[in-house]
């Protein structure tokens, strides 16, 4: 029986499994890593012992974010995604298919942003298409792939974890989930906690990007020298993201509960709404793994650069499985399967209507 296409979200693994991973086109000896499982990006070797790194995502805008947030947003999932490669972006193509709906002031807003953000990172627009077109809505509009160029021996992937790494965790849990609850339903969380509480929450928006993160990481070193992978916790969150890397490097890993950080808004707003924080979606949140004797350094670095982190565990032999700890007592770690945030929003988008 053919495995079902879910009700909503990323294809789950089995489809991978049983439709992309065996269609891939051409096989080409230059393609050192290509689709697999817990990796978000593709890396081939251009001779001249460089390589090129490649990410595709979709643009992501939602206007009632606020055009300046939902563009910054845009850019930065698409380069949090490349980052955790270890190498900065160069280039972005950008494929953008609009609605009819959208003004050309608002195109003026979207794109400045865009090319402000694309700025700052040193991303240069390289090739694209734009256009506004029937049966095309928010918040898929598009979307775009990200190029990285450097040096062959320092980038890194959720396949090159080792036995023995330190495992560092960067802002905490649910840092997507809450920052997008915090902006989209300001006036719940109001009614919750106050107005100045659900006013601070909005900030947790600017949270949700690793690029910072990851750029700073590696500067301790990467392989068997520092950082050995890094991942963003997306889609079933902190949860969700381990269990990626563990997939992708084919180790076990041993959590500490406690030591993941847990932010006291994030945790009210993930209460409110009825969402598992740690296994919530957390664009923002990465996930490190790190040779021992650089992990004390990519925390200060880290600190450094006024972003929380925590040493939150080890990897371990594949299998030792996955496990974690809380108040003492080890529990077998599930992959979540279906990330909270789902319900959640549509629950509260129905109580918002109403």
């Amino acid at each position: 029986m053919k495995t079902q296409l879910p009700d909503i979200g990323k294809i789950s693994p089995e489809i991978f499994d049983e439709v992309i991973l065996t269609q891939l086109g051409r096989t080409r000896p230059e393609i050192l890593i290509g689709p697999q499982h817990g990796v978000d990006v593709g890396v081939i070797d251009i001779g001249n012992d460089r390589v090129m790194v490649t990410t595709t995502d979709p643009i992501f805008i939602v206007p009632p974010y606020g055009w300046e947030r939902s563009a910054w947003f845009a850019v930065h999932i698409l380069a949090s995604d490349a980052v955790t490669s270890g190498l900065a972006p160069d280039y972005i193509t950008i494929d953008l298919n609009m609605p009819l709906s959208m003004t050309r002031d608002e195109f003026d807003l979207m794109w400045g942003v865009i090319h402000r953000e694309c700025e700052k990172m040193g991303m240069a627009v390289i090739s694209g298409h734009t256009g506004r077109y029937e049966g095309c809505e928010y918040p898929m509009i598009g979307g775009a792939t990200v190029i990285c160029i450097g040096p062959k021996d320092k980038y890194v992937t959720p396949t090159m974890a080792e036995v023995g790494d330190q495992i560092i965790i960067t802002k905490g849990a649910a840092i997507e989930a809450s920052g997008l609850f915090a902006v989209t339903f300001p006036d719940k969380i109001a009614e919750a906690y106050g107005s100045d509480f659900a006013k601070a929450a909005e900030e947790i928006f600017w949270q949700m990007s690793v690029v910072e993160d990851a750029l700073t990481a590696v500067q301790a070193g990467v392989r068997e020298d520092g950082v050995t992978s890094m991942h963003d916790a997306t889609e079933c969150g902190v949860w969700g993201g381990l269990f990626e890397v563990a997939q992708a490097s084919k180790v076990g890993m041993a959590i500490d509960k406690d030591k993941i950080i847990l932010d006291e808004t994030v945790k009210k707003i993930c209460d409110l709404f009825g969402m598992e924080p740690f296994s919530s979606i957390s664009e923002g949140t990465l996930i490190i793994t790190c040779r021992p004797h650089k992990a004390q350094e990519v925390i200060q670095r880290l600190q450094d650069k006024s972003i929380a982190s925590s040493i939150v565990g080890e990897v371990v032999e594949e299998h030792q499985g996955m496990t974690y700890q809380e108040g003492g007592k080890t529990h077998k770690l599930s992959h979540p399967r279906v990330d909270p945030l789902w319900a959640a929003f549509g629950k509260a988008a129905v109580g918002v209507a109403s």
